[in-house]
């Protein structure tokens, strides 16, 4: 607690001068015994008509007057921490009460004036102890039959307050709050002690810092804040007297419960401006004209927590996160205090222009009342550094607590450790590390082999405990129920996204060897749980947050520098000592490496899943779709920025696949990473770099990774610079511009085929316009049979020279 500065005039006397800590005081030291007991006995009287006059004033009183010690531990008082932005920017707060101690320089001389008129006018007279003031409660308490006045003063009314932010139990602020005589000596001891340590300026600045003013205000900052949206050092003489009329009943004049509370705040404010008045503290005149106005509140909520965050999802994900992280301390319960008494000032990592421009992305694509929920994380490669958090619906409790509808209690970018639910399966987003993998063993770019039309993982698969984990029950097909395989090379065979070749891909470069890459870039389950080190592996059979997946997209872009998700760069403490969080990075993987897996990457928007939805700059990254449809992502990076985006049901994502589906009022067939997840990143990643200069990736070490045979892939099928394509027409078979071959796919029984081609216009006059199993459009008529195109919801009626 700031203490204040000496030498301020008091409210209606002169000025005070400077009183060590040991000052003398208006009594001699006998005089001070003597007063003691008298006022002992006299506090005592003040609650007699309470507890009884039996033995009220006997040797006990006395022993347990000078037994007290009058030293009183004074607990720093709670305090609301603040979350700011990267720019400075308050977006949420945390507190147990609603306070910011200010320094007596902060704090309007007329609200000292008047809390002294109204609550103890004789405070700069009397050493703790005011007898003249103690006898007249003695009376009023007397005829009463109970108590009506306390007699306290304003030090022995802070030893009060003291006392009940000491208490640790509701039975100890119940005997900090007991009518007993031994209540009101340890009181009186402990404030003789307070006039002795303190001047009376510190008393009360003090005292104005610790009162509860009602609203849940407590100290006058926060009240000015709360009663008139100003602050303690603006406060007018009409609003100061507001503000000390509230303090003796705080309940019964609270504004905010409704006009009878109001009218008595009002009547007992013009108590205190007639006080005033009448110690010479005010002109009449003015207090006159102040008693003519009305209250003219301007009642501000002082929200706590993150449901009334600007942007809940981050100030969860910051809340838990300091809650739960060593660095902040070094037990859970030194965590939370730290988090909602100390007073914090949290400077975090969010960019509110990248949060906008990932909310802006996602609520183009899916609506709050949609089922279908997609959250976005956005992370800045090299640090680590958390700069956005979304997610499709609204953070809070539903209407009638509904578990469906457009708000939710999840953190839905966040695995459950920070608020959030258990995920979902990432899919083929999971290959980029098995991709990292063989890299790292010496695959070459145009490296591969044959691949069959279905898979089953009978042998070769272990776990890094040695154990096997082959499945041979299991059959694996192709992304959209393909029968037939062929030659893909490491290049090929990641922009078309090939389950088969994958799951051979991983078997030969070893399954622990994948887990291994995937652990390096923090590659954890959302539930917390160990990965599932099943064949699967690399088609992303576990569940992931999009937090986890963009902070491990992040290192490839960072050349390999993989850093631990940070929300925070600097805490604040109350007294200004400042605490920078630095990134947690290590080198996760080599990069040239990670140069190689940029390059193959940058393929997936020029030659693969995602061709034709770039952001105009380098850019590498990968879909997953999930078997079934039951969940779809994209992830994808820059070397400024990188992000994560997934899709799902939030009723649970095997009972309701992503088939047949209505999403922010679109109808699709089918949902797969490029479909929705790809477009939100698209959307989110230009809107984000729009005013950042672009920088390109470091290219890949040809000597180490170029080069490499497929058996069965023709030379013309390859292709050495996935940026070739980039803006030339897809059927252009001219020099440096070779294709891939397009296949038919019959798909298996067991798979759930896209809807019928849509017939625009006369079929005799307009050919119909297909997608192959690349996503790629083109003219050619299938082969009879029962065949599936994709990305039905793209199908449009384009002339040739539009693709």
């Amino acid at each position: 607690m700031t203490s204040g500065s000496d030498g301020r005039r008091a409210p209606g006397g002169e000025p005070t001068q400077h009183r060590p800590r040991e000052r003398p005081v208006p009594v001699s030291i006998a005089a001070l015994g003597v007063a003691g007991v008298a006022g002992g006995l006299l506090a005592a009287a003040v609650a007699l008509p309470v507890v009884g006059g039996a033995g009220l004033f006997t040797r006990n009183a006395s022993r347990d007057f000078f037994d007290v010690p009058t030293t009183l531990r004074e607990a720093p008082l709670p305090e609301r921490t603040k979350l700011l932005d990267k720019d400075g920017k308050q977006f949420a707060q945390f507190y147990v009460q609603n306070r910011q101690s200010v320094p007596l320089g902060q704090i309007a001389p007329v609200m000292l004036k008047a809390i002294v008129a109204i609550e103890d006018s004789r405070f700069y007279k009397h050493a703790g102890l005011d007898l003249r003031g103690t006898l007249r409660a003695i009376i009023a308490n007397t005829r009463a039959g109970k108590i009506e006045q306390g007699g306290s003063s304003l030090t022995q009314q802070l030893v009060k307050n003291i006392l009940l932010q000491n208490a640790h139990s509701e039975s100890e602020r119940d005997l900090a709050r007991a009518p007993s005589v031994r209540r009101k000596l340890q009181e009186l001891r402990y404030a003789m002690g307070l006039e002795k340590k303190y001047t009376k300026e510190q008393i009360l600045v003090r005292y104005l810092n610790i009162a509860y003013f009602g609203g849940g205000a407590f100290g006058v900052q926060a009240a000015a804040q709360r009663f008139f949206g100003t602050t303690a050092a603006d406060l007018t003489l009409a609003q100061a007297a507001t503000l000390a009329a509230a303090v003796r009943t705080p309940y019964l004049t609270d504004p905010a419960l409704g006009a009878k509370h109001r009218a008595r705040l009002l009547e007992r404010r013009d108590l205190v401006l007639d006080r005033m008045t009448q110690l010479g503290m005010t002109a009449k005149t003015l207090t006159d004209a102040a008693k003519a106005t009305p209250l003219a509140l301007n009642l501000r909520p002082e929200p706590g927590g993150c449901s009334e965050s600007a942007y809940p999802f981050f100030c969860l994900y910051v809340q838990k996160d300091i809650v739960a992280n060593p660095v902040f301390g070094r037990s859970r319960a030194e965590r939370e205090r730290r988090l909602y008494r100390d007073g914090l000032v949290i400077r975090t990592t969010l960019d509110p222009r990248i949060q906008k421009a990932a909310e802006k992305a996602i609520s183009s694509y899916v609506n709050p009342e949609d089922d279908q929920v997609a959250a976005e994380a956005m992370i800045e490669p090299g640090t680590g550094r958390i700069r956005a958090l979304a997610a499709s619906k609204l953070y809070g409790v539903n209407p009638g607590d509904r578990n469906d509808g457009p708000r939710t209690t999840f953190n839905l970018p966040a695995d459950t450790a920070h608020g959030g639910g258990l995920g979902f399966q990432a899919g083929s987003t999971f290959k980029v590390f098995t991709l990292a993998t063989a890299l790292a063993q010496g695959w070459r770019f145009d490296q591969g082999f044959d691949t069959p039309g279905s898979f089953s993982p009978s042998s070769g698969y272990k776990d890094c405990s040695g154990r096997k984990v082959n499945d041979p029950g299991a059959v694996v097909h192709n992304a959209g129920g393909e029968g037939r395989g062929g030659p893909y090379s490491l290049s090929t065979g990641t922009w078309q996204s090939v389950n088969i070749f994958y799951m051979m891909l991983e078997r030969d470069v070893g399954l622990c060897e994948v887990v291994r890459t995937a652990r390096a870039v923090g590659i954890a389950r959302a539930d917390g749980r160990p990965l599932r080190e099943v064949p699967t592996f690399t088609l992303g059979s576990n569940e992931m947050d999009p937090v986890t997946v963009a902070a491990a997209f992040a290192a490839f872009g960072a050349r390999g520098r993989y850093c631990r998700p940070m929300p925070v760069l600097e805490i604040v403490e109350r007294h200004g000592r400042r605490t920078p969080i630095a990134p947690s990075c290590s080198q996760s993987i080599e990069q040239e490496v990670a140069d190689a897996v940029n390059h193959i990457l940058t393929g997936v928007f020029t030659r693969g899943t995602m061709k034709g939805q770039g952001i105009g700059r380098d850019a590498a990254g990968k879909t997953g779709t999930n078997n079934g449809y039951t969940s779809a992502w994209f992830a994808g990076y820059t070397p400024e920025l990188a992000a994560a985006v997934s899709l799902g049901d939030i009723r649970g994502a095997y009972k309701y696949p992503l088939t047949g589906v209505e999403i922010g009022g679109r109808q699709y067939g089918g949902v797969q990473g490029a479909t929705l997840p790809g477009p939100i990143w698209v959307s989110s990643m230009t809107r984000a770099l729009r005013d950042v200069p672009a920088t390109s990736f470091s290219p890949p070490d040809t000597g180490r990774f170029g080069g490499g045979t497929t058996p069965g892939l023709a030379p013309e099928d390859m292709l050495a610079d996935p940026r070739a394509e980039a803006d030339g027409d897809d059927r252009d078979r001219g020099e440096g511009r070779r294709r891939l071959r397009r296949q038919w796919h019959r798909p298996a029984d067991d798979w759930n085929p896209f809807w019928p081609v849509p017939d625009y216009g006369r079929p005799a006059a307009r050919p119909r316009y297909y997608r192959d199993e690349h996503g790629e459009p083109y003219l050619d008529t299938p082969p009879p049979g029962r065949w599936t195109p994709r990305h039905h919801d793209e199908w449009r009626p384009r002339r040739p020279d539009h693709w």
